[in-house]
């Protein structure tokens, strides 16, 4: 069987990881590395807030070489176009022809991905595309992956909900309006246990901050002039 050389866009979250699971199945896909965008003066997963060095040890886990794209603090969409095109293209001429994403539901992201990977020929992905959120969570939860809410988005949750785990609890106590699997943006998460890991990443939590961010054309309309996360810190305990 010939084999696809493939990377997987690696958010350090609930979908990333059920994704890298699915895609396995398919013997015809290997994932040779694990692909994140960094926050390059803060040193963090861009929107998750997570900390390189959870990150790295989710990769060593994992067993997947990480590699990075690193972003200036507040890039716009110009330059962000320009990095992920010069990425893209280091990665084809690596001889990388697909790529893997945990996108579930939203049209105009996968139309943005398939767009901007097919300029250097390489094919995306979506193992979890179209499934239902809530029983996507609950598979998540029952084959036993675990994983802790970083960042969510200040006007759909309280700053209670950051650090807390994705459990059945959790679910319960979502409001009606909040996609459980935070597919448009009220929360992001970090994973870390389940069946993809050798060993689970040892993890303690740190402080809740606050950070507000422009909102894109702000200036127009009833659009908000900005918007504002809640951030939970994680910290890695050695082993």
């Amino acid at each position: 069987m010939k084999q696809f050389k493939a990377f997987m866009n690696w958010s350090s979250g609930k979908d990333a990881a059920m994704a890298l699971l699915e895609v396995r199945k398919n013997k015809s896909i290997n994932i040779e590395c694990l692909l994140t965008s960094i926050n390059e003066e803060y040193q963090r997963v861009s929107m998750h807030g997570v900390q390189l060095n959870l990150l790295e040890a989710q990769a060593k886990s994992i067993g997947i070489p990480l590699e990075i794209i690193s972003l200036g603090k507040n890039p716009d969409m110009e330059t962000y176009n320009k990095l992920m095109r010069e990425k893209m293209l280091k990665m084809q001429q690596a001889g990388f022809t697909h790529s893997v994403f945990g996108d579930i539901f939203l049209e105009d992201l996968r139309q943005y991905r398939e767009q901007m990977l097919g300029t250097q020929g390489i094919k995306a992905i979506f193992p979890l595309w179209k499934r239902n959120t809530k029983k996507l969570v609950e598979e998540f939860i029952k084959l036993g992956f675990k994983a802790v809410v970083v960042s969510c988005m200040a006007d759909k949750l309280d700053k209670s909900f950051c650090g807390r785990l994705v459990d059945e609890s959790f679910l319960n106590d979502l409001p009606a309006d909040v996609d459980p699997c935070g597919e448009n943006g009220e929360f992001h998460t970090f994973c870390f246990d389940g069946p993809i890991f050798k060993n689970a990443i040892n993890i303690k939590q740190g402080e809740i901050i606050y950070r507000s961010y422009p909102a894109p054309n702000s200036d127009t309309g009833n659009t908000p002039k900005e918007y504002g996360f809640w951030y939970r810190d994680l910290h890695l305990i050695p082993f």
